[in-house]
């Protein structure tokens, strides 16, 4: 059945020589584990794309149920946690996984560093990964108010008084993070639109841009 239909979308769309071309291309045999055991290092990238995934997954079925206002985000964390049905195991995936991208995104980082991979040619490869762990840290930063307890609330009133202190434009930068002078609904709806829009899209962005120059440049050599 899963064949007819795949064909069936074939013969309108011609996806196949698209589909082949990706699963069909030749990868390095220096990535191969089964070949070179320290190979696994290669393998950071797609770990850290995977964990992506589960967060993006566990994160769009969260938004189903949790409320971004004051007086409701607690209930409603406590609510998918304690009574929603998986909802632990959904909110434990999903807060789990944060810490874990985190975790790879630097192990990659320092592969390619380690190895030179961030020279000519892939220079700018390099800096579309710096962009992405500032990304990955945005989404851990906007989503640690979202729970809107006393450890979130106090932990966000420092980290944008943190960022105040940026000479010139510090005042400026708080009044956005913030959207106004203290920490309100304002903050919480403005951090809750940075976390599931606004991050989302510019992680989706720079990946697509991550995979188009690794796909145009090949995988770095062998260590």
């Amino acid at each position: 059945m899963l064949d007819r239909a795949y064909q069936w979308i074939d013969d309108r769309l011609g996806i196949d020589p698209i589909i082949r071309d990706v699963v069909d291309h030749p990868v390095p045999e220096h990535v191969n584990p089964a070949i070179h055991p320290r190979s696994i290092v290669y393998c950071f990238g797609g770990l850290t794309f995977f964990i992506f995934t589960l967060l993006i997954t566990t994160g769009i079925f969260l938004t189903m149920y949790y409320v971004p206002t004051p007086d409701h985000a607690y209930d409603s964390v406590r609510y998918i946690t304690d009574e929603l049905t998986l909802g632990s195991i959904v909110r434990g995936i999903h807060h789990w996984s944060a810490s874990g991208i985190v975790i790879m995104v630097v192990l990659h980082m320092l592969r390619v560093y380690a190895q030179g991979a961030y020279k000519a040619p892939r220079e700018m490869n390099w800096m579309v990964g710096v962009g992405l762990l500032m990304v990955v840290m945005g989404f851990g930063f906007t989503g640690y108010l979202l729970p809107w307890d006393q450890k979130a609330y106090w932990a966000t009133t420092v980290g944008t008084k943190m960022a105040s202190q940026v000479p010139v434009v510090g005042h400026y930068l708080l009044l956005i993070l913030r959207g106004g002078e203290d920490l309100g609904a304002v903050t919480l709806a403005r951090f809750y639109s940075f976390h599931i829009w606004f991050l989302p899209g510019a992680a989706v962005t720079l990946l697509g841009l991550h995979f188009l120059m690794v796909r145009r440049q090949g995988i770095s050599g062998p260590l």
